[in-house]
């Protein structure tokens, strides 16, 4: 058993440094003059780079207001940093589709209260059925009798937020 756990600590390890190596890589890379930061612009093509998308204004206004004063740009370690918590984020968005995917059993896009009874009685069964009605409930802010992606992605953004 501690042979297992070991092994998997060291695959997270090294799967970590792979991903820190691929940054300072994309990072260098974005650094073109090599001047020890990447502009708002260097950091723009950075995150193409890496996530496949086009940070918006307010995400790079918000990452350009974060980073220390006394510099032109984000340097290396405050990239690092920023990184990680968009690979986080990226793979906690990943989590929070596939549990919609694993209630929406019919793939319809959309939830039912059905689907949400159905689920909390494989995770739950012992869990009043008005409780998971009131779930539901809270989670259909529109009363439509569906829940979106968009609506249960907010519902577990919401909840994390509030513990």
């Amino acid at each position: 058993m501690f042979a297992a756990d070991s092994s998997a600590l060291c695959a997270r390890r090294e799967a970590r440094l792979s991903e820190r190596r691929k940054w300072v890589k994309v990072f260098e890379a974005c650094d073109e003059d090599n001047k020890g930061y990447l502009s708002r612009e260097d950091f723009k093509v950075a995150v193409v780079m890496l996530f496949g998308y086009k940070p918006s204004k307010i995400e790079a206004d918000s990452v350009m207001s974060a980073i220390n004063s006394n510099t032109s740009g984000i340097c290396l370690e405050e990239f690092i940093k920023l990184m990680e918590k968009k690979k986080a984020a990226q793979l906690y968005q990943n989590e929070v589709r596939q549990i919609f995917t694993a209630f929406d059993r019919q793939y319809r896009g959309f939830l039912t209260l059905e689907d949400f009874k159905k689920a909390f009685r494989q995770v739950a069964p012992r869990l009043p059925d008005r409780i998971v009605l009131e779930a539901f409930r809270e989670v259909d802010q529109d009363s439509d009798g569906h829940v979106s992606f968009k609506d249960f992605e907010y519902a577990m953004n919401y909840g994390q937020n509030e513990a």
